[in-house]
């Protein structure tokens, strides 16, 4: 794709940069090299605000390995091994590491798929599916809009989105609030430092402790406590083999979706005691193991 002064012009693009570009380019260039030439003087902003303007390609990049301080590539990364990148790692479409990546930000438009770890310093930004093989590290934001599988520990000092069904085989710890537009399973730990919310189920395999609201629109499971420091809504179910407690001066609501003739098998709660501050659903007793 040429990409000539004039068309980058009708885009609007900072004054600053567009100096650079009659600096360096004056007639414009080809897109990929435009944005290498941007990325080797520095100005890794500028490559991507480029990218944003003109969207993807069908270009692939294949490489057995990739290191470098910054990469901002139009189309999609293929790398047989490990992926390192000092600042920024974007991608139009998708990143593909046998391995594993380590990145100050990791952005895709497209999937992500890691034979390995994921470590960012900073944002990982994923415009489709998320699946790694080992766990996720991330310093600051989480952005993933289709579905997110990790098979061992997820931590995220940052806000956390999902926008598909989230599967994490060990524990998930969220330093900011969580949110999941879908299902969430957790074959672990789940720990919150704010509100922890799922459009539809929420599962886990030991505990989940949040330090803020636990609200799900469908069922609530766990093997461990559910404690929260706010209160705890779900609507349907809501069930452990241990524990409820929520907040001092919170309620713990059940069966919010749930037609009151339908409560004794839709929006039962199940827990080794009745919880205080029940408001709503059937209290069942002991969960049958």
């Amino acid at each position: 794709m040429d990409l000539t002064r004039d068309f980058i012009k009708a885009k609007r693009p900072c004054i600053d940069g567009f100096r650079w570009l009659l600096r360096t380019h004056q007639d414009g260039g080809d897109y990929q090299p435009l944005l290498d030439a941007l990325v080797r003087d520095g100005r890794i902003n500028d490559a991507c605000w480029l990218l944003d303007q003109f969207g993807p390609t069908d270009a692939v990049l294949r490489v057995d390995s990739l290191e470098a301080d910054a990469i901002v590539f139009a189309g999609s990364i293929e790398v047989a091994g490990n992926i390192e990148v000092d600042t920024m790692l974007r991608a139009g479409r998708s990143i593909v590491a046998g391995g594993g990546i380590r990145s100050g930000g990791i952005v895709a438009g497209e999937d992500v798929r890691v034979g390995g770890n994921i470590r960012c310093a900073e944002t990982l930004k994923v415009g489709g599916d998320t699946r790694v093989a080992w766990g996720i590290e991330v310093g600051g934001e989480i952005d993933c809009g289709g579905e997110l599988r990790v098979e061992w520990d997820l931590s995220c000092t940052g806000p956390l989105h999902v926008g598909g069904n989230t599967h994490i085989g060990q524990d998930l710890i969220a330093h900011a609030a969580a949110h999941f537009r879908n299902n969430l399973q957790v074959g672990g730990n789940i720990v919150c430092a704010s509100n922890l919310k799922t459009g539809k189920g929420l599962q886990a395999g030991a505990d989940i402790r949040c330090e803020g609201h636990i609200e799900a629109g469908w069922g609530i499971k766990a093997r461990g406590d559910i404690d929260a420091r706010g209160a705890i809504k779900a609507g349907e179910s809501l069930q452990t083999e241990a524990e409820i407690r929520a907040g001092k001066g919170y309620g713990i609501f059940a069966g919010l979706i749930v037609q009151l003739d339908a409560w004794e098998s839709s929006a039962q709660v199940c827990a080794r005691e009745r919880p205080q501050h029940l408001m709503s659903g059937w209290w069942a007793g002991a969960l049958e193991t």
